[in-house]
């Protein structure tokens, strides 16, 4: 899961970039990026941390242009250095950056063939980086020293023909403009909008609406799965097909948990789809436990609060915050190592005591993946004086690694994987555990848009819509992914460091 953004404007983008980064920083929180361009020069900053960490007002004045692109990163199977900060720039054809947010399933077949067959060199461990070479090579395949809108959408063609799994990407071509384009499942989110202004009209792309939103442009669409963008400098937008076959299979965990509520992807309202989670989980609790004895509905923030609300009205029970976060302190889900995890769950979350004492509480949060965080919620609950503690969660049990963009455990790690509701709930210490039913939050997405017939939903059942995800590159996955794994590369890079600092 990251977060990108494309700006063609009338005047310089370096703030609106970094505005708009910060509205999209809960896709990630471990390095940002912006590139901009000026008469056919490029100026780029990036590094690890928060965008407010990363730019500080010296880099915002360098980065000059009416033209950018932005990213923020929250790392997955590849290493977390620095280097591999988007957006990544390769300098032929014309000049190109590009930032991504997906992942490409058949990155390493296409690192082998852009070495043996485009004679292109692959610096990091990021498939953003494959991404961007490949379009690289695809644009250079169409020969011509200037070229337009059909060149471009010709070169986005060949990205659907040679790449598999899931990509929404922004590329800016220097002198021309910039292109997005989704993979053709639609598994990332993207969508674009335009503003008026007295100098002209001005476009943007983004991973969600809310960034358009806060910088007063009007949507215009989502980028159709296998569609491409284009908006040249002076301001002409251009849209066009790319792909050979679509299929809609947006990734229903972005409206679970991935998405801010006020977001709508694919012309549904993330925030209203969180309020039929949670009628549709009170009304399993209400077929299933009619005998139930809760005497509260407590939601662990932030992204449950929706769903719990709902389902404190629809059970006829009252509603209390009984927790305060710490806005300070990162998403438990995205931070790197367990022992980190298990840290930071107390430093985010304290009790209020008055809400849990002598109690009979459901504690609702939007999923259970590790299952590290949800048993100190309760135990924190305990200590609190809660009676009895349940856990609702609005979307069924992470049973399956996610291989589309979300660094989801290795199914070693998933607290639900080969273990029955009973056995999740013991693991975690919950009196009782209730899962939102998979057909259940389909019905609470695709309400308002029944073109989405089709989800990603392979992180509940196991189903990788691109059919392409064998159980070898499973395996081989896990190792990669698993947290020992990636702790040696950390240490492996900081031992790196040290050396050429001892030598230097």
């Amino acid at each position: 899961m990251c977060g990108i953004i494309g700006i063609v404007a009338r005047e310089r983008v370096n703030q609106a970039l970094y505005d708009g980064l910060t509205v999209l920083q809960h896709r990630g929180q471990d390095a940002a990026g912006i590139m901009t361009c000026d008469d056919h020069r490029l100026y780029l900053r990036k590094d690890n941390g928060l965008v407010r960490d990363v730019f500080h007002t010296r880099h915002m004045l360098r980065l000059l242009g009416n033209m950018g692109i932005g990213h923020v990163r929250y790392p997955t199977a590849g290493c977390e250095s620095s280097a591999e900060a988007q957006p990544f720039y390769v300098n032929s054809p014309y000049g190109i950056s590009l930032a991504h947010n997906g992942n490409l399933t058949n990155a390493e077949q296409l690192k082998r063939y852009l070495f043996e067959d485009d004679l292109r060199h692959i610096n990091t461990d990021s498939d953003s980086e494959i991404l961007l070479n490949v379009f690289a090579h695809e644009l250079h395949s169409q020969g011509r020293l200037k070229i337009d809108e059909n060149d471009v959408f010709e070169a986005v063609r060949g990205v659907h023909r040679r790449c598999r799994g899931a990509y929404a990407a922004v590329a800016m071509i220097t002198g021309y403009g910039v292109v997005a384009f989704r993979d053709p499942y639609g598994i990332r989110p993207l969508v674009y909008g335009k503003r008026e202004t007295e100098r002209g009209v001005e476009y943007m792309v983004a991973s969600e609406s809310v960034a358009l939103d806060v910088l007063g442009y009007e949507v215009i669409a989502d980028v159709a799965p296998g569609e491409a963008v284009f908006i040249t400098l002076d301001g002409q937008l251009f849209t066009r097909q790319c792909a050979e076959k679509t299929d809609y299979a947006t990734c229903i965990f972005e409206y679970v948990y991935l998405a801010r509520p006020d977001s709508i992807i694919d012309d549904v309202s993330v925030y209203k789809a969180r309020l039929r989670m949670g009628d549709r989980l009170a009304a399993k609790i209400q077929r299933e436990w009619t005998d139930h004895d809760i005497d509260v509905v407590i939601p662990i923030p932030d992204t449950s609060r929706t769903s719990a609300l709902n389902m404190a009205n629809t059970l006829g029970v009252k509603y209390r915050e009984g927790f305060i976060k710490n806005r300070y302190i990162g998403r438990t889900f995205i931070m790197p190592g367990q022992q980190q995890r298990r840290k930071s769950v107390r430093q985010k979350l304290n009790a209020i005591e008055l809400e849990f004492k002598g109690k009979n509480v459901l504690l609702v949060d939007d999923s259970i993946v590790r299952g590290t965080t949800s048993k100190q919620i309760i135990q924190m609950a305990r200590e609190a004086g809660a009676n009895k503690v349940y856990f609702a969660s609005a979307s069924p049990a992470v049973r399956f690694p996610n291989v589309y963009g979300i660094d989801m455990p290795t199914v070693d790690e998933l607290v639900a994987h080969g273990r029955s509701d009973e056995e999740v709930a013991r693991e975690i210490g919950a009196d009782r555990l209730v899962f939102q039913d998979l057909d259940d939050l389909i019905r609470a997405v695709n309400k308002t848009n029944p073109r989405l017939t089709r989800f990603d939903c392979s992180v509940f059942n196991g189903e990788y819509v691109t059919g392409d995800v064998t159980p070898e590159y499973l395996e081989n996955l896990q190792c990669r992914r698993n947290d020992m794994a990636k702790q040696e590369r950390r240490d492996a890079d900081d031992a790196e460091v040290i050396e050429m600092r001892n030598t230097s």
